[in-house]
């Protein structure tokens, strides 16, 4: 079940009704209007509480009503005003107009409170109705009724370092040897099904750790739950990169999950990474490291090898991973807005066209940015890149379009010879 999702319904307080009401008093025989006005329906505000992780306590209770204003009463007493509500949220938590998709608030700080639903105004009693040519006014307002909203609430954790890579890359053993979290642990993919937090002290210094479940193919169009993961890195200021040393190729791995992210976010590969082989208390893995180190050099990095399970260079990981944060500006006090993807938009939109030469040209924000994210070195990355090709139905449409084998297609700055 996803605790970083939920729809829930908020309703305010209904304002209480003023009354017709008239002074009876001894001694009195012509009372004036002494009708009270009813008290303000409560207000309903979400606020940031800092020891929530997750949505899980919008499981089982979606509906959250303020309390209503108080009728007047004689004498023009005013009526008591219904109690706020005051609903609790993560930080990090987004909130929109369930039914407009507007953004209402983004949350982030410890505290931090929005106003999504106003309480009705408290009706007039008839005290407030009495004129000069009307001194004993038999009228009252009922209270102004509270408003109803559906919201949807999204969680993007807060977190100083991520850690990201492929299923059973060994995230979920890091973090816990690291931190306080207590993550379920396996020796089998998708063992982690929710990002996990943990608070990590170091050197006398608190800092908050997110386990991303692991990245497959395709992560980015939604596969795997791809979305809901990835957008759980947005918040995060540093990477680790977690490799899996008894993979078939980690260095394929390692281009497929920068991919994702950048398909999904071009800000995501531009934050810090620092890069890690793990399980190297395994001899075969030892004896891969220089060729895997050599790789991830060449690209540019300084990786390191480690054993999450044995703590083998754990804590140096960490300690290079709170260096790049330190060397980060601070971040604004507002946040950005973050990238919004909704089934209106049509993110894998392409067109054809026929040069004058006979060859073809591709163009699309994804496949080009696709294209210039491959790998051609590597067979595999090619391989990737033609499923790219016939997931988007591009393959089908060029073959539609009358592309035979040998024909040249450019895609962005890449000319690419048709084979089937």
């Amino acid at each position: 079940m996803a605790y970083d999702e939920a729809i829930i319904q908020v309703k305010s307080g209904d304002g209480g009704n003023g009354i017709v009401h008239f002074r009876r008093e001894k001694y009195v025989p012509r009372g004036g209007p002494s009708g009270g006005d009813g008290g303000k329906g409560g207000d309903v505000y979400l606020q940031v509480e800092p020891t929530l992780n997750t949505l899980s306590s919008f499981v089982q209770q979606r509906y959250f009503a303020a309390e209503n204003g108080q009728p007047g009463g004689s004498s023009n007493k005013t009526g008591r005003s219904g109690a706020d509500l005051i609903i609790a949220v993560p930080p990090g938590t987004i909130v929109r107009d369930a039914d407009t998709g507007a953004l209402i608030a983004d949350l982030v700080q410890p505290g931090q409170r929005v106003l999504v639903a106003k309480g009705g105004r408290g009706g007039r009693g008839n005290a407030r109705f009495a004129s000069s040519t009307n001194q004993a006014p038999r009228i009252a307002e009922k209270g102004e009724p509270g408003e109803t909203r559906t919201l949807a609430l999204e969680l993007k954790l807060l977190a100083d370092i991520g850690i990201v890579g492929v299923p059973n890359a060994g995230k979920s053993t890091l973090l816990s040897v690291v931190s306080n979290a207590k993550p379920k642990i396996a020796d089998y993919p998708f063992t982690t099904l929710e990002p996990n937090l943990g608070v990590v002290t170091y050197d006398d210094r608190d800092l908050v750790l997110a386990d991303i479940p692991g990245l497959i193919e395709g992560a980015h169009t939604g596969a795997g739950l791809g979305h809901g993961f990835l957008r759980h890195i947005q918040r995060t200021r540093v990477l680790i990169h977690l490799l899996d040393g008894m993979a078939e190729d980690p260095l394929a791995d390692f281009h497929q999950i920068n991919t994702e992210l950048a398909l999904f976010d071009e800000a995501l590969v531009k934050k810090p990474q620092i890069v890690a082989l793990n399980k190297m208390d395994l001899p075969d893995v030892q004896e891969r490291w220089p060729e895997i180190r050599d790789g991830l050099v060449a690209l540019g990095y300084e990786p390191m090898a480690i054993s999450a399970a044995t703590h083998q260079n754990v804590r140096e990981l960490l300690g290079r991973a709170i260096a790049a944060l330190d060397e980060l500006p601070e971040e604004p006090e507002e946040p950005a807005e973050m990238p919004v993807y909704t089934l209106g938009e049509d993110p894998f939109a392409f067109e054809i066209t026929r040069n004058p030469d006979g060859s073809f040209r591709v163009s699309g924000q994804r496949i080009e940015r696709a294209v210039a994210m491959t790998y051609w070195d590597y067979d595999q990355a090619v391989a990737r890149f033609q499923r790219i090709l016939d997931t988007m139905g591009i393959t089908q449409a060029l073959r539609d379009a009358g592309v035979q084998p040998g024909d040249t297609v450019h895609i962005g700055d890449m000319e690419l010879e048709w084979s089937d």
